[in-house]
């Protein structure tokens, strides 16, 4: 099957592992996959970015979705590949399990969450634009999608050409499938820089259009 991005190298989207991604993550991993400060990042972003009583949408989640405790939200939806990660979940008021690789539409109605979020995952989507138009069509306007990421990861499960960039490389990626996918206003912001003490850890905002 040809990649959403025809200038591209032909294998810019495999993975070393090929087999697909449910066998990898059968087993529960009860672990954090950044450290402790970019951890805090992330939730003090998500503090500034998602509504509070918002609609919520956690894609590629697990049993801990960095959102900030003390902030309630009407609905916390979330999406992974083991559903015993995502029932122990305190966060998430329902979730569905789900390989985006191999199906990216979600089972969600048009216009029906505030703001999404994917942390450290988005480097395993072999078809990015895809899924986000998806998450596209389930915002309603002028909601976020909020994507952070380290340079931490499966490398065998991640696709090539993330494995092939360096920090600047895969914010800019992110950008590109999310400017690809119709968001119509995008931000990148560097939360912990490479170079410094602990995980670095970027962030790559869009914006649906406003109504």
């Amino acid at each position: 099957m040809a990649h959403e991005f025809p200038n591209f190298p032909p294998d810019a989207f495999a993975k070393h592992d090929r087999a697909p991604d449910p066998l990898f993550y059968a087993q529960p991993r009860f672990v954090t996959h950044i450290d402790a400060a970019a951890i805090t990042a992330v939730t003090e972003l998500y503090r500034e970015i998602v509504p509070e009583g918002g609609d919520v949408l956690d894609l590629m989640s697990s049993w801990v979705s960095h959102l900030p405790e003390e902030v309630a939200y009407a609905s916390v939806a979330g999406h992974g590949l083991n559903a015993a990660e995502l029932a122990a979940n305190p966060r998430l008021t329902r979730y569905f399990v789900q390989d985006l690789n191999a199906e990216p539409g979600l089972p969600l109605d048009t216009g029906c969450i505030d703001a999404a979020v994917i942390c450290a995952s988005v480097q395993y989507l072999e078809r990015p634009v895809a899924v986000l138009s998806e998450i596209a069509r389930v915002l309603r306007p002028g909601a976020p999608v909020v994507i952070s990421f380290s340079n931490r990861c499966f490398p065998t499960k991640a696709v090539a050409i993330w494995n092939a960039l360096d920090g600047a490389g895969h914010a800019q990626l992110v950008g590109l499938y999310l400017q690809r996918a119709g968001f119509a206003r995008i931000e990148g912001r560097v939360l912990k820089p490479e170079g410094g003490p602990g995980d670095p850890l970027t962030a790559v905002i869009g914006w649906t259009a406003a109504g």
